[in-house]
């Protein structure tokens, strides 16, 4: 636990001292985010975050390769530093769009070249879920779901990159529940040895979200821009495919009962962490064919441009979202360590919970927007002293009009200042 705390130490400290080096750089590239009509910030900023991000990773990298305790790792195989590469093959590549734009296509054939090579090196699903277990399929079909769900992870968490420290608090909370199920699962299931791939990766992401979050909280200096969206995604998805990767395919779909909770949830809990960038991408994408739109067309419609519009502030639609993601992941790990009948009634409040914070505003605006406009207005919700005073005061341009234009300064007089 030590060294991957160390680990996690070190990606948050490169990262966060790498951080405005990469501002001054992205400033004097031009990399900035215009402002646009579906955009939330109001001046156009620096977005080249994800290469402070890789460093972090690198660095973090580096050290664990001289580390005794994850040292194996590294010299037994060369999944370590094929997660490494197809780390910089995305991030490079989010930085070539950041600056002069890629074409979709692009950035897809980048992305599976990325995947590819992870699962080239071993990097992969070793089994799937199906009939109340797990199952083994052909080497072909299994590199080609972990290629598929790595992009998706990648895409996911780019299509929740739209408020400041969004992605980095959803990707570094869902990167936590993870932590704490891969690292207890490897203490189950190995009684000398508890180095893994998973483990390591996902400490290293916790910290590099954890680094760039203060310079990427509201109002952000700094955006992670594609770079950085498609580095924690793959990292992220990398790490759920290490764990799948512990269980011997001897033993995969030999389970029954109890057993299988903890087998499945290495496939399932990627999907549960992503659960919010995953429902903002399957929407998008509908709502956009629907229309008759490109699935990579822009527009306002994300999850949390309707918390804005419920009432949320900025900061508080990113916490709302932070703390679904704390529900939804933590909350599908528990079967797999605390007894169900404790588990669910558990995850039940957190719901309850996470959706009386959501519904917030609307509900305060519901019970107050419509007895404040009667008021007003002079209606059956206002009082009788009210329609006194406003017909014994003196007519007002706003009075007449219904709008509210302010009488003019007499002539040669003093302007009236708001």
């Amino acid at each position: 636990m030590r060294a991957y705390l160390l680990l996690l130490l070190i990606a948050a400290g490169t990262t966060y001292l790498a951080t405005p080096l990469v501002r001054r750089m992205a400033e004097r590239a031009g990399a900035l985010s215009p402002v646009r009509d579906r955009d939330v910030h109001s001046v156009p900023t620096p977005r080249l975050g994800g290469l402070a991000m890789l460093a972090g990773v690198a660095v973090a990298f580096a050290a664990a390769s001289q580390m005794p305790f994850l040292s194996d790792l590294f010299s037994d195989s060369r999944q370590p530093w094929a997660v490494l590469g197809a780390a910089a093959i995305v991030s490079l590549l989010g930085v070539a769009d950041d600056v002069w734009g890629l074409d979709p296509l692009t950035k897809l054939a980048g992305q599976v070249l990325a995947a590819g090579l992870m699962a080239w090196q071993g990097v992969q699903l070793l089994g799937l879920p199906w009939g109340g277990g797990l199952v083994v399929g052909s080497g072909g079909l299994l590199l080609t779901v972990t290629v598929l769900a790595v992009v998706v992870a990648v895409n996911a968490v780019n299509f929740v990159d739209g408020l400041d420290g969004l992605a980095a608090g959803v990707v570094g909370i869902g990167g936590a529940a993870f932590f704490v199920y891969s690292y207890l699962l490897t203490r189950s299931v190995s009684t000398d040895n508890y180095a893994n791939l998973a483990s390591m990766t996902v400490a290293v992401l916790v910290g590099v979200c954890l680094g760039f979050l203060p310079h990427n909280v509201h109002p952000a200096r700094i955006f992670m821009g594609d770079s950085g969206s498609m580095l924690i995604g793959l990292l992220l998805a990398a790490s759920a495919v290490s764990v799948n990767g512990r269980f011997d395919p001897a033993a995969l779909g030999q389970v029954t009962g109890a057993q299988v909770a903890p087998l499945l949830l290495p496939v399932l809990l990627p999907i549960a962490v992503l659960l919010l960038p995953l429902t903002d991408l399957v929407l998008a994408v509908v709502r956009r064919m629907l229309a008759g739109q490109s699935p990579f067309a822009a527009d306002k419609l994300h999850l949390h441009h309707r918390l804005l519009s419920l009432g949320h502030t900025h900061g508080r639609a990113v916490l709302v979202l932070w703390l679904w993601t704390a529900v939804v992941s933590f909350g599908a790990i528990s079967p797999a360590f605390v007894p169900l009948h404790v588990a669910l009634p558990g995850w039940g409040v957190a719901l309850a919970v996470a959706v009386v914070v959501t519904l917030g505003p609307a509900r305060r605006r519901s019970r107050t927007h419509g007895p404040v406009l009667l008021k007003r207005r002079g209606g059956p919700g206002a009082g009788a002293s009210d329609r006194v005073r406003r017909a014994s005061r003196p007519q007002t341009p706003t009075d007449q009009e219904g709008s509210p234009e302010r009488a003019s300064a007499p002539t040669g007089g003093p302007t009236p200042r708001g």
